[in-house]
């Protein structure tokens, strides 16, 4: 009868020890279930940011971060199209540092920027006190028909935005028009 109490003891423990890998097993299942549930919480928040023409269907998570890699690339990319088009205008409208120590250094004040438009080409013109009329004789030296104009007035500064249409593109010298454009008195 000696044996029996030990062996009601051993028992005991090993009740004990396996009640304790259980407790172990199932807070570790908790914490884990909890961990999915945030990580499915948190997909679904990034699935809802991003717009539909990068969401298409029911996709794996991975396909869900690629897709939110490229939204961002996507962002990006715009962000530094739209600092650069603002850089233009703050030149152009002469509010940048340096454009202000350019033109007292060189004396220069106009700006030109020329880009390609559907119709032919848009000239952004930025003067001082270049008449209008000037800038219109010049464009019409070089075979542009001027289709339509917008002025503004920024800080005493007016910004001609000009469409003209163009024949053909080869023969007209932008650079040359620009460089005469910035020479105008």
């Amino acid at each position: 009868m000696a044996d029996f109490p030990e062996k009601g003891r051993k028992r005991r423990k090993e009740v004990r020890v396996g009640n304790e890998e259980n407790m172990e097993k199932i807070m570790h299942r908790e914490v884990e279930k909890q961990r999915r549930q945030e990580m499915a919480s948190l997909y679904a928040s990034l699935r809802s940011l991003l717009p539909l023409e990068f969401i298409q269907g029911r996709r794996s998570t991975s396909d869900q971060l690629n897709e939110a890699v490229n939204y961002i690339n996507h962002l990006q990319r715009n962000i530094k199209d739209m600092s650069s088009k603002r850089d233009d205008l703050m030149l152009l409208s002469g509010q940048s540092f340096e454009s202000r120590n350019e033109q007292s250094r060189n004396g220069n004040s106009n700006h030109v920027v020329i880009r390609p438009c559907l119709v032919g080409v848009e000239i952004v013109f930025s003067v001082l006190q270049t008449p209008l009329s000037s800038v219109l004789h010049v464009l019409s030296e070089y075979g542009l028909c001027v289709l339509g104009c917008i002025s503004s007035n920024v800080n005493g500064r007016l910004i001609h935005t000009l469409q003209a249409e163009v024949n053909d593109l080869a023969l007209v010298d932008f650079a040359d028009l620009k460089i005469y454009l910035l020479r105008l008195p």
